[in-house]
């Protein structure tokens, strides 16, 4: 019985699984650089969150805007002007802010970008069209 084709089949597949398994060993190695990256970035996140909770700690509190009505859209509506680079009309900001384009929720935007231009926090630019003072 000649052995030598099977040693020959043996030695092809000795060949790609060493080829595989040289393979596998450099993705670990690279798995493992990222992986070691990764934790060190969470650390600095921590010790990061960490300080930031101390110096938050220490700062005085202080509502955002003093005499801004208490209703949760009014801090949005001066997110939406604080990243606006020109003016904007009611329906604008019912957009950023998610509003269904409805009358009655444009009309209640209005209606509170009117209040804040009375608080002297916004300014009417021209009928309608508000922008931060």
């Amino acid at each position: 019985m000649n052995v030598q084709p099977l040693l020959d089949a043996l030695h092809v597949q000795e060949d790609a699984t060493r080829a595989v398994a040289d393979d596998l060993r450099t993705q670990v190695a690279e798995l493992q650089g990222r992986l070691r990256e990764a934790e060190t970035h969470l650390e600095h996140l921590a010790i990061t969150r960490k300080t930031v909770t101390a110096l938050a700690d220490r700062l005085p509190a202080h509502p955002v805007s003093p005499g801004l009505p208490e209703h949760p859209d009014y801090p949005r509506i001066l997110a939406v002007f604080n990243e606006a680079t020109g003016p904007l009309r009611a329906r604008d900001v019912c957009e950023v802010l998610d509003h269904e384009l409805l009358p009655k929720n444009i009309e209640g935007t209005r209606a509170k970008l009117k209040r804040l231009v009375k608080l002297d926090v916004l300014t009417e630019v021209d009928a309608g069209s508000f922008a931060r003072k």
